[in-house]
C-alpha cells in the first residue's frame, strides 16, 4: 500500500504534538542533547533498533551529547508522511530514559 505525502497543514498539526520536532524543507527534523557521550551513543543504538522494527529509517546522526534526527519517505517521493510521524512519536517516547532534553 503507497503511502501518501502529507498536506502542509497536516503536518504543521502534527508538530504541535511533538515538540522540538520541526519541518526542515522536505524533512522533519529534531536534535536531543544528552548527559553524556555514552548516554548519545546508547540513544543512537535505541533508535536504529526502532528504525530496524519500523522498516523506516532517517539519517541519525551522533554528536559528542547529542543525537539529530532528519527523516522523509522516500517511497513517497521524499515528503513527509505519517511513517515520519511514526517514528518521531517512537523516538520521543524513548529519548526521555536516555536523559534527552
Amino acid at each position: 500500500m503507497p503511502v501518501e505525502p502529507l498536506s502542509r497543514t497536516e503536518i504543521e498539526s502534527r508538530l504541535a504534538e511533538l515538540p522540538g520536532w520541526k519541518l526542515d524543507g522536505d524533512r522533519l527534523t529534531r536534535a536531543y542533547r544528552l548527559d553524556s557521550h555514552i548516554a548519545a551513543a546508547a540513544m543512537v543504538v535505541h533508535v536504529a533498533r526502532v528504525q530496524d522494527e519500523l522498516d523506516h529509517h532517517s539519517d541519525l546522526t551522533l554528536g559528542y551529547n547529542t543525537v539529530s534526527l532528519s527523516v522523509h519517505t522516500h517511497s513517497a517521493g521524499g515528503a513527509v508522511t505519517e511513517k515520519d510521524f511514526g517514528l518521531a512519536r517512537r523516538v520521543e517516547d524513548l529519548a526521555p530514559a536516555h536523559g534527552a532534553h
